[in-house]
């Protein structure tokens, strides 16, 4: 099965073409497997995309190489399908159609290639699902633990824009009571259980005990500054489907830096990848994982460290999905549970912007 593992950021060929010639596809000049090998993905991962050229009149045998190079995210274009593709697969076809290759400038910083990454996500996001790679009907439990009263409301609005995925959501109040929420609480169209902890619990056991409140098989963390796309809790669920990680989570790739109102995108952590590290407002595991060994750290900082130290060390393996629809808020110091300066996050900024200025895939309001 072909995946997006392996996805290049920053193309280093210009696009190809992808042509139907005497009962197969070529690419250019030479003919690719139908359907695709994990090989011959990794052969095209350096061009900037391909360029569909469909046999006019239908060929059932067509379709299904182009779906197996969408899962794969290759990045495909065609800017007029025939019409027996867009009736076969319209939205497959209208992504292709939506989408014109723009050339890089030689750097991470390409906003080009950022633009190439996003047409990837949302063909790959579809192509998965054609192709038979499910996401797991499981439901989902998030957990999101809080000192901030005046975060709550936001929070509970971002996971009611949640889809493709059934979810109950517990929150854990940490250190006021639920009387300074109720209405939010009330407001939310899910599932929602609220745990109060007292101000001392350090954050981990109080994460923990919020996880202990879950119905369901999956847990998921959530931070209450952040901001996530409605497609947050299904790619995660779907990069865990066709990964078979244990422990799934994103790349930590935009900050939005609220004391400067600037938006900084970093680029030194891939994605598709197996990894050690992931977000720590992002990860998604099993239950019977995050029970079996002993649950987020009981202390106030690195407790999402020492979860994902405790998962590998008990043979689990760690995937890295993309980290387009996050986006990371700092303030300042005191107000987090990390001491790294804003001027940290210019020094490490790939792209920098004035204002709000998140991945188009965040899909903001």
């Amino acid at each position: 099965m072909c995946s997006p593992y392996g996805f290049t950021r920053s193309p280093t060929q210009e696009p190809a073409t992808l042509s139907w010639s005497g009962g197969g596809w070529m690419v250019g000049d030479r003919p690719l497997p139908g359907p695709p090998r994990p090989a011959d993905v990794e052969e095209l991962r350096p061009l900037r995309g391909l360029t569909v050229e469909w046999p006019a009149q239908p060929v059932a045998a067509a379709l299904e190489p182009v779906i197996a190079l969408a899962a794969a995210g290759v990045p495909l274009t065609c800017p007029d399908p025939p019409a027996w593709v867009r009736e076969a697969d319209p939205v497959l076809a209208g992504l292709a159609a939506a989408w014109t290759p723009e050339p890089g400038d030689g750097t991470p910083a390409s906003v080009a290639d950022l633009r190439r990454e996003e047409h990837s996500v949302r063909l790959r996001r579809h192509a998965l699902r054609a192709g038979g790679v499910a996401v797991s009907p499981a439901p989902v439990t998030v957990v999101m633990a809080t000192r901030r009263p005046q975060y709550v409301g936001d929070a509970l609005r971002q996971m009611a824009r949640q889809r493709g995925v059934d979810f109950e959501v517990v929150v854990a109040l940490h250190g006021f009571p639920a009387a300074r929420v109720r209405s939010s609480i009330e407001e939310f169209p899910r599932p929602v259980t609220v745990v109060e902890a007292a101000e001392e619990t350090p954050l981990g056991t109080v994460l923990n005990e919020a996880a202990a409140r879950a119905s369901t098989g999956i847990v998921a963390k959530w931070d209450d500054d952040d901001w996530y796309g409605p497609e947050h809790l299904s790619d995660l669920l779907l990069s865990m489907t066709y990964s078979g990680a244990d422990l799934v989570g994103t790349a930590p790739e935009f900050f939005y830096l609220q004391p400067l109102d600037v938006t900084i995108r970093r680029t030194d952590y891939s994605s598709e990848v197996w990894t050690d590290h992931v977000a720590g407002g992002t990860i998604l595991l099993g239950r019977a994982l995050l029970e079996e060994v002993g649950g987020f750290g009981p202390q106030d900082r690195g407790e999402d460290a020492h979860l994902r130290r405790s998962v590998e060390e008990a043979g689990g393996r760690i995937y890295r999905t993309h980290g387009l629809g996050y986006v990371l808020r700092r303030s300042l110091s005191a107000d987090h549970t990390w001491n790294l300066p804003l001027a940290h996050f210019l020094r490490v900024a790939t792209n920098q912007w004035r204002g709000f200025r998140p991945s188009l895939l965040l899909d903001t309001p």
